[in-house]
């Protein structure tokens, strides 16, 4: 993605190496806002060989604003069996309470939907937590549509162990 400043200054670009302290930061931010303080295991470490490694696993959109990074957008490819084409799931979107209202979070969104449009991929799909009403709103205002047909499930922990010995 080519770099984009934005009406304030802010600058919108894809991360790059040495974003991993400011990511873990926003995902930290972002943890605190979903009432889940203490679940980020994450790691700088962990972040520069996901998103920089030799096979990158996920990407990332920032917004920087005096120096920092102030917004985030999270993502990887998802595919889709029906279209036989890419989308992009988005894990997390996140801007810093003090630079709500400055439209990072547009553009963030924005800059992903241009990812697609240029790669033909199908889809632009995420999650919102049910109590986020401000988040729900602001997508609600892009467009965005609920699935409410689609329940996301998950394993995690034992249950994935369990099943993964079943098979194997």
């Amino acid at each position: 993605m080519t770099p984009r400043t934005l009406a304030d200054g802010a600058v919108l670009r894809a991360a790059q190496p040495g974003d991993e302290a400011g990511l873990l930061d926003a995902i930290r931010g972002l943890a605190v806002y979903e009432r889940e303080p203490d679940a980020v295991e994450n790691t700088v470490e962990a972040i520069a060989e996901t998103f920089f490694g030799a096979e990158p696993k996920a990407f990332a959109h920032v917004v920087v604003r005096g120096g920092a990074i102030v917004g985030i957008a999270i993502w990887f490819l998802t595919y889709s069996t029906w279209t036989g084409r890419h989308g992009i799931w988005l894990e997390d979107l996140f801007v810093q309470d003090d630079q709500r209202g400055r439209g990072y979070g547009t553009a963030l969104i924005a800059s992903l939907a241009a990812v697609c449009v240029e790669r033909d991929y199908s889809r632009l799909e995420w999650t919102v937590l049910d109590w986020n009403e401000p988040s729900i709103a602001f997508y609600r205002s892009l467009g965005a549509v609920p699935m409410e047909e689609w329940t996301t499930r998950r394993l995690t922990g034992a249950e994935l162990e369990d099943l993964a010995r079943a098979v194997g």
